[in-house]
């Protein structure tokens, strides 16, 4: 019997939210981000909230399994807002992730540092926040990473292409049905044009079994046990590999711990290991270790996003198209500022969640928008979005560089 691997990926961000700012602030106050009055925008506030729910409680329970047992793998993305905001408000949690990466059981990934949408806008400024990501990577973990994943894993074949040059050996996509067609996420892949580089596809049906169907009680297979799952996964008679790539917050945020979540995930392991063809792998060693069984094909912008699972949760609609031109139109005036400050700030605007927070898609995907966004509706946000904008310009206009 071949071997059978779950990858599991978890992906850790917090953008830094907006707060209430109107047009009475522009041209007066440059703080946009450091809000004292409203919880749902103070971001040190929310970062403690979601710590004591799930980094801590998570990360000490991953350490526990990671180090009783050396067959547990372990796979993870982390943003560069996130790890800042760690630095500034929760020290504690990037100690206990600098714990997970001494096992050497798990393997960190490559992405932009600002969780932007910069390759489809910029491509010099997608290059340097990679880069301002893998040295922040460095400096905190000694850990240069291997296998890229975009954000959003928004992916299309122009990203594998860069992503080869790059030197990486892996990257991520959404393993979405209309480009899988006959075949499965469950192998690894090559995609077209390349030669070296190898693709892993998120298994969507499994993974959301967990990130989103795990608490729900009115879902027909619950409550999810973790010899269910290690049931359905060994169904699969040929698959080398299952990855179950999810947010980090699935694990005590999204998925309460009331919920079971975190049993789920100690079971899990012991379920799934009781086979001695079962086993978990980082990418890299699925990687080393799979070659690739067929060639995948995406000339259009794949992600994990919304029932359509391409960019429109983030372009979908003119409040969108209109923020996201407006930010990256100043990029040669910003960067010619040689002022810190304000490029810090501009960076920051470009996270994809202040794109995010202005959807306006109805039914489940506008239920799941809403669940994240602070803000009371999409055009608040924009409203928001756009009054930094203007006054990034007035910070330009003064500097001399826009007349």
């Amino acid at each position: 019997m071949s071997q059978k691997s779950i990858v599991l990926y978890l992906h850790l961000h917090q953008p830094y939210r907006i707060k209430h700012y109107t047009v009475f602030d522009t041209g007066v106050d440059h703080s946009y981000f450091n809000s004292n009055q409203d919880d749902n925008t103070n971001n040190e506030k929310i970062i403690h909230k979601i710590t004591e729910k799930s980094y801590l409680p998570t990360n000490q329970l991953l350490l526990e399994l990671l180090n009783k047992n050396k067959n547990f793998k372990l796979n993870l993305s982390i943003s560069g807002t996130i790890l800042e905001q760690f630095q500034m408000w929760a020290p504690e949690v990037l100690v206990s992730f600098q714990e997970l990466i001494k096992t050497n059981q798990v393997e960190i990934l490559a992405e932009t540092y600002y969780h932007s949408l910069a390759f489809f806008y910029s491509k010099n400024e997608f290059e340097t926040q990679v880069k301002i990501h893998r040295d922040k990577i460095q400096e905190l973990f000694n850990y240069i990473p291997q296998v890229f994943r975009n954000t959003e894993l928004a992916y299309n074949n122009d990203l594998a292409i860069w992503a080869e040059q790059a030197g990486y050996k892996g990257i991520l996509s959404e393993g979405w049905d209309p480009i899988l067609d006959w075949r499965s996420p469950n192998f690894v892949y090559q995609p077209v044009n390349t030669s070296k580089i190898k693709l892993l596809t998120k298994n969507y049906k499994l993974s959301d079994d967990i990130a989103f169907r795990f608490g729900d009680r009115n879902w027909s297979e619950w409550p999810l046990t973790a010899d269910k799952f290690s049931h359905w996964l060994s169904e699969d008679k040929n698959a080398t590999n299952f990855n179950l790539f999810m947010d980090y917050e699935t694990f005590g945020e999204h998925q309460w711990d009331e919920s079971g979540i975190f049993n789920f995930l100690k079971h899990l392991l012991k379920e799934w290991l009781k086979n001695p063809v079962h086993d978990f792998k980082t990418m890299s060693e699925l990687i080393d270790q799979n070659e690739p069984v067929d060639k995948l094909d995406m000339p259009y912008t794949v992600t994990w996003a919304d029932t359509e699972r391409d960019l429109s949760a983030w372009l979908g609609n003119n409040m969108q198209t209109n923020a996201i031109n407006a930010l990256y139109s100043l990029e040669p005036f910003i960067l010619s500022s040689n002022n810190p400050e304000l490029v810090n700030d501009w960076r920051k605007l470009q996270t994809s969640d202040h794109f995010y927070y202005m959807c306006t898609k109805w039914f489940n995907d506008g239920d799941i928008h809403a669940y994240f966004s602070p803000y009371n509706s999409p055009y608040e946000a924009y409203i928001n979005f756009m009054n930094t904008f203007q006054d990034l310009k007035f910070r330009l206009i003064n500097q001399g560089i826009i007349v």
